[in-house]
């Protein structure tokens, strides 16, 4: 008879906690987690890969973090679950590559080495594009 009574309060909190995190809405001021482009999922995540075994100085971070908000603001629009029109990708690639050579830019020549290595290995490990 007790465990009815446990169980009884235990559901009512768990179906209160799923209810609650359903109407949370994601923070203001970005794009939704994974949405792409440089800010989203794959751009941070892009970028994460390509400076792994980099450590930054903060004047370096404060550059490179300038740079990809200057990129995201000339971003096309995303629309998840809808793909991106040829002239929508073009500009995206373009957009990546100009934002890729401005970070390489900032770091030193050591850095840029193991930026060189991070970029062939991601390269390397992509599959094929149709």
């Amino acid at each position: 008879m007790t465990r009815r009574f446990l169980i009884v309060p235990v559901l009512a909190l768990a179906l209160s906690a799923n209810a609650a995190m359903a109407q949370q809405t994601p923070p203001a001021g970005g794009p939704p987690p994974g949405a792409g482009g440089p800010g989203g999922g794959g751009g941070n995540r892009r970028m994460q890969a390509l400076l792994q075994g980099i450590t930054l100085t903060p004047v370096q971070q404060t550059s490179i973090d300038s740079i990809n908000t200057a990129v995201r603001a000339r971003m096309p629009a995303f629309t998840p679950g809808v793909p991106p029109d040829s002239a929508a990708q073009a500009q995206r690639r373009a957009l990546t590559i100009e934002r890729d050579a401005a970070v390489r830019a900032l770091l030193t020549a050591d850095q840029q080495r193991v930026w060189d290595t991070n970029l062939t290995t991601m390269q390397a490990n992509q599959p094929p594009r149709p």
